[in-house]
């Protein structure tokens, strides 16, 4: 393992303070009676505390400093004097200890006493320091100018999301977007709860990918000697349960797609589904906007949220539009009673990327998503979809070619989708059908048949509305973040690119130990230390700089050497 200079000296301090007998790494429970928030809630002079918490900053005046911790709720400051905390005359655990062996990033325990500072601060004198958690890799310091500009700031999006750790710790304000996802969750379970709903779990390795028109993951079950798939919607079997006797079921199930990835789409998400007996998409829809409600004001404590330049309003209810009326007034054509060879055309006419593979439902999607979708910003119901788009979905009760479903379009984008549930066993086996046709053709987004479900739907399924939701659409609509990225904890990532090991030589490492001040020294100065000959300086100084381990710079003619 390749370390930069500042992991060197971490772990010589490391080294140090076990030849001291201190644990960088103690194993004993470390009692917290206080956190930064519980201690500016109920401040007083001179009141005892323990808190523990990270080392985020120290100005160290001497025999006095005044540092910053942060905890899991803040930061407070923190003053640390020599002779309140070395009382005798030993004074190395403030001269040695914190002085040198500590650094930013470290995990300590304080106890002290509060006190006011002079410009009111609210601040802890430390009477005792425990080293709980020696940090061996520097934190990212984002440095502010005399205008207040901050610079060198952790604010990379790779690497935030790839090392979600760093940036939780160095932009705490990004937790706020994980607590008020936990709202959104806790808010959702109470509002289905109170109605009487049951939580439950279903498979995520399954025999059969069903329940959506989506990619799956494949992998393979070896006791078994049989492949399995993992689940792209858990509606199939939320549904079995309804059969089973279950009047409501709900799920926040982790679903699996293997399609592409951009801002609003991650391979592995979070959905919703709910499925409730005896109710239609009439009744879903009526639920749904009250839920939306309810989720908004819980999570921001008002009905209205920002994202980006709109101030969407979830304050029921919303406007309901059909699919049909949508794309007439978006294109000017009429989708009812043409063929698919119209479709297709037309799509092509309009400038919309189709193939053979479309069938009539994926053709007529494209066409709304590209033509139609963007203009729906506030929360608006696209309702009664065509069929082909709908193969668990119940034929419209007075509308020929249609279904009762639904979508939830919010800033041009669906966050929900729902039905009143086909339970025809006999309908059902002859969507699936065309689903398989479909597939034939070269479409791997169609639907499997499930021969247990259609077993299942043969013993009987009451008349039932179903509701999907994607949680994390809707959180980056509640916390103004256009990327799914900035919602997911760890979102997928490319593989990290790995910087090659290289073996270095004796020359090598003379020349690294020269520059290990990591001051900028003149070239020659360097040379003519190393006292290594012409060939192999060169040889040596040309292995460095190919592997970005040392730079050289020519500032006023003069060639100057330091570490990378």
């Amino acid at each position: 393992m390749q370390l930069s200079e500042q992991e060197i000296i971490r772990r010589e301090k490391l080294n140090k303070l076990t030849e001291m007998g201190i644990n960088a790494f103690p194993a004993e429970e470390y009692t917290i009676t206080d956190t930064t928030e519980s201690i500016k809630q109920d401040f007083s002079e001179n009141k005892q505390v323990k808190i523990a918490g990270r080392l985020m900053s120290r100005r160290i005046q001497g025999k006095a400093s005044f540092a910053e911790l942060q905890d899991s709720k803040g930061k407070i400051q923190v003053y640390f004097n020599r002779d309140e905390i070395c009382p005798g005359e030993d004074k190395e655990l403030y001269n040695e200890v914190y002085k040198h062996l500590l650094d930013i990033g470290d995990i300590i325990g304080i106890e002290g006493t509060l006190f006011t500072t002079q410009v009111g601060e609210m601040t802890i004198l430390v009477k005792n320091f425990t080293l709980l958690t020696k940090a061996l890799r520097p934190l990212p310091q984002a440095k502010t100018d005399e205008n207040g500009v901050v610079h060198d700031g952790f604010t990379d999006p790779e690497l935030r999301y790839r090392q979600r750790y760093v940036d939780l710790t160095v932009n705490p304000q990004v937790k706020e977007i994980f607590v008020k996802r936990t709202k959104m969750f806790n808010a959702m379970r109470t509002f289905f709860n109170d109605a009487g709903y049951f939580e439950v779990e279903t498979p995520i390795l399954q025999s059969i990918p069903g329940g959506a028109a989506a990619k799956p993951f494949i992998t393979h079950h070896n006791a078994l000697d049989i492949p399995l798939y993992l689940r792209i919607a858990n509606e199939l079997y939320l549904k079995r349960l309804i059969v089973g006797g279950f009047d409501g079921v709900y799920e926040f199930s982790k679903n699996f797609r293997n399609e592409g990835m951009d801002r609003t789409h991650n391979p592995e998400f979070t959905a919703m589904e709910i499925y409730v007996a005896y109710k239609d998409y009439n009744w879903m829809m009526d639920f749904t906007e009250k839920l939306l409600e309810f989720c908004a004001t819980q999570v921001n404590g008002s009905a209205e949220s920002t994202f980006g330049e709109h101030t969407i309003n979830w304050k029921a209810p919303y406007p309901r539009v059909s699919m049909t009326e949508a794309i007439q007034k978006y294109t000017g054509f009429d989708i009812t009673g043409k063929t698919e060879e119209e479709l297709f055309d037309f799509a092509k006419s309009i400038g919309i990327d189709v193939n053979e593979t479309m069938g009539k439902g994926k053709l007529i999607d494209e066409i709304f998503g590209e033509k139609c979708e963007g203009n729906f910003i506030q929360p608006t119901f696209i309702t009664d979809y065509p069929i082909e788009m709908s193969p668990l979905t119940k034929k419209h009760r007075s509308k020929e070619g249609l279904t009762e479903r639904f979508e939830l379009m919010v800033c041009g984008k669906e966050i929900a989708n729902a039905y009143s549930e086909l339970n025809d066993p006999i309908d059902q086996r002859e969507r699936f059908e065309s689903q398989m046709a479909l597939s034939e053709r070269g479409d791997d987004e169609a639907m499997f048949i499930d021969q247990d479900f259609l077993r299942a739907l043969e013993y009987g399924m009451p008349p039932t509305s179903g509701l999907g939701i994607g949680m994390d659409r809707l959180i980056m609509f509640l916390t103004n973040n256009a990327s799914i990225q900035e919602v997911l904890f760890f979102p997928q990532m490319r593989p990290e690119k790995t910087v090659p090991q290289i073996e270095l030589g004796e020359d090598e490492k003379v020349i690294l130990e020269i520059l290990k001040s990591g001051e900028q020294l003149p070239l020659n100065d360097v040379k003519q230390q190393s006292q290594l000959s012409g060939k192999k300086w060169d040889k040596a100084s040309k292995t460095l700089t190919k592997n970005n381990l040392v730079k050289v710079e020519k500032i006023d003619e003069i060639l100057l050497m330091k570490l990378a």
